[in-house]
């Protein structure tokens, strides 16, 4: 969603601009109204 390499996100994490939930497994799971306003805070109206 955020066409950056996944990495970036886990930093974005790290850095407290999303916040992460560990499932029992070690993924990271995100909060869907989160990704979204950091979507909105990006997008500069040039959707494909």
């Amino acid at each position: 969603m955020f066409r950056v390499d996944p990495k970036t996100v886990t930093r974005w994490a790290k850095q407290g601009k999303l916040t992460s939930i560990r499932t029992l497994g070690g993924h990271r799971r995100y909060r869907e109204t989160e990704v979204r306003g950091l979507l909105g805070q990006s997008d500069t109206g040039s959707r494909p």
